[in-house]
């Protein structure tokens, strides 16, 4: 999924800002473009704010990737959904991290920074990052993507 002209983008809460920022090093550390947003250390603020401005960004295709983390990942996951073009995933484990890119083709990935230990996380982000889409889901996709106009 990824090589050196993959631009990602990461965001989080207030509960995850040392797991963005761990991500955010790991990306570039693979030589990868990763642009940061969210509260800086002990700034409070709302998921569902940077989650809808990384989830516009990969839509508008400012960006290829994004990645969301907060306590759970839940409430990311959701609210980056919401807007049309994300396929946001949220992912516990490296089959779902896998299954996300191969079967869904994922664009944006949801972490939990109160429930993944941050080497397990990134080990996590690898597995997205390396896994390929198989295009033989593209209708299962196109299916997705026809319920977006249904709003």
């Amino acid at each position: 999924m990824s090589d050196g002209a993959t631009r990602l983008v990461v965001g989080s809460d207030h509960a995850a800002v040392s797991l963005r920022q761990a991500i955010v090093a790991h990306l570039r550390e693979r030589g990868l473009q990763a642009a940061e947003i969210g509260p800086a250390p002990g700034e409070r603020c709302d998921y569902p704010d940077h989650a809808a401005t990384v989830a516009r960004s990969v839509a508008s295709g400012e960006f290829d990737l994004g990645l969301l983390v907060c306590g759970t990942g839940i409430g990311m996951s959701i609210a980056a959904n919401k807007i049309p073009g994300i396929r946001a995933a949220l992912v516990h484990d490296p089959f779902t991290a896998q299954m996300a890119a191969m079967h869904n083709d994922a664009n944006v990935l949801c972490l939990g920074g109160r429930l993944l230990a941050e080497a397990y996380a990134l080990d996590l982000v690898d597995h997205w990052l390396d896994t390929e889409f198989e295009e033989r889901h593209g209708a299962r996709l196109a299916k997705i993507t026809s319920l977006e106009s249904e709003a």
